[in-house]
């Protein structure tokens, strides 16, 4: 049963957050007053706990946060936020405890979010960044972790990359992602009425803030409709109380019979991105992210060997890192 907090947080969100995503207005209101109180930095527990280097693309600040002596891999974490608001102190939470948990670095883009910026913006800048990762990091060695609107990113960077023939990521974790903004499946305006947080009028106006006139059936938007099997093997954490988990549910089925490996986590009763939140259930889904990235990576690094013979063969030789992503 969910515990008791999680009601408590539940009721919380139905009569503060929920006000945000049920009308385009509200958001817009939401979205100005957000632009008065935000801040992206790290909050100085992390800076005490872990070392924290910033440096700029496209003109948005990149943090970095440093990986135990001796660790390869990084994870590039993409926040949430509908696209329209920044990273919050529950988002350097659960990076902080990953970084500490797993020793892995975490570059984390502070990315251009709408009305101010759209579509080309946001991935012109995380292209450029996960250029920037690869030029010091195996792809194989780097994961995409995001949740929400991040979680619909990781899966469209992945895509984009693919379509620009550079090295694919080596894992997804993917937490209550966006992956079908269309509306094609019915069974997400059943879901917004136990749904305490998301609603379709304010989320339909999020995407038409930042999708740049890009139709919400295409792929860019709406990766559910892209080629899964480029994915990687992926973590998909939803909850039984969140609007988009009808849609994460239809991605893990496509996704298998695209051929990808992908461990689901339906939590019942949770609701967006619940990890996120100091609760029991949160410590679980954390645990599961632990023990889904901590496991042995030979049996993969054997296996991206073979695959880089395999586009040698193709006469894909080389990847040219310069080159932006296209949108």
């Amino acid at each position: 049963m969910p515990s008791i907090k999680s009601h408590v947080v539940s009721f919380v969100l139905r009569y503060s957050r929920k006000k945000a995503f049920s009308s385009p207005e509200n958001l817009q209101r939401w979205i100005a007053y957000a632009r008065t109180t935000e801040n992206h930095r790290p909050p100085a527990s992390l800076h005490q706990r872990f070392e924290i280097a910033t440096h700029s693309v496209d003109g948005f600040p990149v943090y970095e946060i440093a990986p135990k002596t001796g660790e390869r891999r990084r994870i590039l974490y993409l926040h949430g936020g509908a696209y329209v608001f920044q990273i919050t102190s529950y988002h350097w939470g659960l990076i902080a405890d990953m970084a500490a948990r797993l020793g892995f670095g975490i570059t984390v883009p502070i990315y251009p979010i709408a009305p101010e910026h759209d579509f080309h913006a946001m991935f012109g800048m995380v292209g450029k960044v996960y250029r920037q990762m690869l030029d010091e990091t195996e792809a194989q060695d780097i994961v995409f972790m995001g949740d929400s609107a991040g979680g619909n990113m990781a899966v469209v960077l992945t895509m984009m990359a693919a379509e620009a023939a550079l090295p694919l990521p080596w894992r997804h974790v993917l937490i209550s992602p966006g992956l079908d903004v269309s509306l094609a499946n019915p069974e997400v305006f059943e879901a917004e009425r136990y749904d305490p947080w998301l609603g379709i009028p304010g989320g339909l106006e999020a995407v038409r803030l930042y999708s740049a006139g890009i139709d919400p059936s295409d792929w860019r938007i709406s990766p559910l409709y892209g080629d899964l099997s480029v994915l990687p093997k992926t973590l998909l954490l939803t909850g039984s109380r969140d609007m988009l988990t009808p849609d994460n549910l239809i991605f893990a089925q496509k996704a298998r019979a695209a051929g990808v490996e992908i461990e689901v986590v339906h939590e019942q009763g949770m609701f967006h991105v619940w990890p996120l939140i100091d609760m029991p259930e949160a410590r679980r889904a954390r645990d599961s992210i632990v023990t889904f990235l901590a496991s042995a990576t030979e049996s993969y690094h054997a296996k991206a060997g073979e695959l880089a013979l395999q586009r040698t063969d193709r006469g894909v030789t080389a990847h040219n890192l310069a080159t932006p992503l296209r949108s």
